[in-house]
């Protein structure tokens, strides 16, 4: 058991890793400005707030709600194959090791509470939510709700992400006297919003990441087909199921490896007492037709 926590451990270091490699432009904490060098025209893999004052890179999804209804088609094609390209190679396993308020939600759940709820009835339906949320606050919104300049909002950022005011809203707000002068109403349900988020983070295990997040409605398209991948060895498989039963996206990697809800956190990996379930950067068709013949 020790070794499986030391694993678990091993990957919330590298999590908290990219966390730091993300927002590690000190003097923005310093001085509470945004940084807006040349590396802000970059993405990075996981959710994390442009507005923190130590990002050094945009968020994919405030990036493609800033430029999906404006002339900027060069930089809009950019971010479309950013997405593109980052979930055909890995898909969520991004979220599983990349992302920042990923990290956040795991360390929260950890947090003793007398009843965690694992699942519950409407979860399934509940997880098509970050699907629309993706197609109207990140696409649809953006793209029509637009101002006399034919400008949209990044209104995903704008009304809902907690991650973008735990980040970004309230150390900014902290650092600049003349912020804290105008918040309004909106700072206050992006608020109310965040920490209802913390509290349910510590109930349900990451349900930001299951029922609102955006960016994993994306890359959970890309976990079916994408290059790293999971694989179960039927030869080494007893069916015991302990697998499904230490997932904590409620997932059964022998009925479906790659399931769209995977986020690659490697937990069924060590829990498997055959080591029957492998992963890496494996040909497709191999493993379709491995998981076909079950």
């Amino acid at each position: 058991m020790d070794k499986k926590r030391d694993r678990e451990w091993r990957r919330h270091r590298i999590q908290a890793l990219w966390a730091l490699l993300y927002n590690s432009y000190i003097m923005g904490f310093v001085h509470g400005k945004i940084y807006k060098g040349p590396l802000k025209n970059l993405c990075v893999p996981g959710l994390n707030c442009y507005s923190c004052p130590g990002a050094l890179g945009a968020c994919p999804i405030g990036s493609l709600q800033a430029v999906i209804g404006s002339w900027n088609f060069k930089f809009a094609f950019y971010v479309a194959g950013f997405l593109i390209f980052t979930g055909a190679l890995v898909g969520r396993f991004v979220c599983g090791w990349l992302c920042p308020f990923g990290l956040i939600q795991d360390l929260l759940h950890k947090i003793p509470f007398p009843k965690k709820l694992k699942t519950f009835k409407g979860d399934k339906l509940l997880r098509k939510l970050k699907y629309v949320i993706l197609a109207v606050f990140v696409i649809l919104l953006p793209l029509f709700a637009v101002d006399v300049l034919g400008q949209g909002a990044p209104y995903f950022c704008k009304l809902i992400c907690p991650a973008g005011t735990l980040e970004g809203g309230i150390p900014l707000v902290l650092l600049n006297k003349s912020m804290r002068s105008a918040i309004g109403w909106l700072y206050a349900w992006k608020n109310i919003l965040l920490l209802a988020t913390i509290f349910i983070s510590i109930i349900i295990y990451r349900p930001f990441c299951k029922y609102i997040c955006p960016l994993g409605a994306v890359y959970s398209v890309f976990n079916p087909i994408s290059v790293f991948r999971y694989k179960v060895d039927e030869e080494k498989c007893t069916g015991c199921g302990a697998c499904a039963r230490a997932c904590k996206m409620q997932v059964d990697p022998v009925r479906n490896t790659n399931h769209t809800e995977c986020i690659r956190c490697g937990k069924c990996k060590s829990i498997c007492p055959e080591g029957a379930i492998t992963s890496g950067f494996w040909n497709r068709k191999d493993s379709s037709r491995q998981e076909k013949s079950r």
